[in-house]
């Protein structure tokens, strides 16, 4: 494999403004280290990939035998190295290196987009539309929100439909302006923090209020819930298309399930419902054990009403289970008094009016 895929020196700028110069001295460094990063990462999932398939081959007479290699080796590397190493991303790291068994054996200037640019690539079946994206997302430095909103909106078919281009091209590029002028793009990233062993830095993920909620609430659950052990907070989860993050995540060891808990800013609505009930069935499907129970989740709000919670439960609603799980729960009145207090404190110590006054 070629390991010179990308040029790391940086070009001394030679202008009269000396503040000028080191400045693009330090946005050239930051945009070859990002560069780097990402070279690197997609080096190790294609590797991983081609290791799979080679093993896959050694015995491809039994039946999901590729199946049984990545569960063991999710559960091996989980082990040793922590995130990043689900069934799911090994998965796709055999999808990538089957969808670009020859990515690597190609020119030394050969460009890339990064990891997270290729897991939305991935999930295109159409191989003409998939190489126009990958060709644009390079050509025109696509963001990966950028590439996403595009593919989203069937943007590769709306152009090869026009006879006028330029319209369709100046829509795409004014829908996507914020996306493109994202500079903490990288800093947020949970797949390059994760694969180097950093953890996201939440202050980018939520607002001040939230955070402050979040952060007594966890306090208040261990406290006052009966059997939690705190999982996660900002707990984040991979689809094929997606980056989602959940406020907290605790394991109930009497119940023995997962228990998650998300928090909206203003008037709870019947979207927040259907986000939560989406996580629960994400994280029935991706993170609970054969022996856990159905995993559990929680709404909150912080408007004060009759709506301050709202449980959410996999499969068919089932009652007793859901009466079992309010009796390890802080009460609805003692969740929403806690709220309005961290409401109050956070007003103070910034000096503020609260939202209604």
């Amino acid at each position: 494999m070629d390991n010179q895929l990308i040029d790391l020196r940086i070009e001394l700028p030679e202008s009269s403004d000396i503040v000028a110069d080191v400045a693009e001295i330090v946005s050239q460094s930051r945009r070859l280290a990002y560069a780097a990063v990402d070279v690197v990462l997609l080096q190790r999932n294609w590797l991983i990939g081609k290791r799979i398939a080679e093993e896959e081959l050694k015995d491809s007479r039994k039946e999901n035998y590729g199946l049984e290699i990545i569960e063991t080796l999710s559960k091996e590397l989980s082990k040793e190295f922590g995130k990043g190493f689900d069934k799911v991303n090994l998965y796709y790291y055999l999808r990538f290196f089957k969808a670009y068994p020859n990515i690597f054996y190609t020119a030394s200037k050969q460009s890339f987009v990064s990891w997270s640019h290729y897991r939305l690539l991935l999930a295109i079946d159409d191989l003409k539309a998939r190489q126009w994206y990958e060709s644009e997302a390079i050509r025109c430095a696509w963001s990966v929100r950028t590439l996403q909103r595009n593919i989203e909106t069937q943007y590769y078919y709306r152009i090869i439909a026009s006879q006028i281009k330029e319209p369709v091209e100046e829509e795409m590029k004014a829908k996507t302006a914020e996306f493109q002028m994202d500079r903490l793009e990288h800093v947020k990233n949970p797949v390059i923090l994760e694969f180097l062993g950093m953890s996201p830095d939440v202050s980018y993920l939520e607002s001040d209020l939230e955070s402050a909620i979040i952060s007594n609430l966890q306090k208040m659950l261990m406290e006052l819930g009966k059997g939690y052990a705190f999982v996660g907070r900002q707990y984040h989860i991979h689809t094929e298309a997606r980056d989602y993050y959940i406020d907290l995540v605790f394991y109930n060891y009497i119940l023995k399930c997962f228990v998650l808990i998300d928090l909206k800013a203003g008037r709870i609505e019947h979207q927040d419902v259907g986000q939560m009930d989406m996580y629960v069935r994400m994280f029935d499907e991706l993170k609970k054990d054969k022996t856990d129970g159905p995993t559990m989740g929680i709404v909150l709000c912080s408007e004060t009403d009759e709506d301050i919670a709202r449980y959410s439960l996999l499969k068919g609603n089932e009652h007793l289970f859901a009466t079992k799980y309010k009796l390890m729960l802080p009460s609805e009145e003692q969740l929403k008094a806690e709220i309005e207090h961290q409401k109050e404190l956070f007003y103070l110590q910034h000096k503020k009016e609260g939202p209604d006054e």
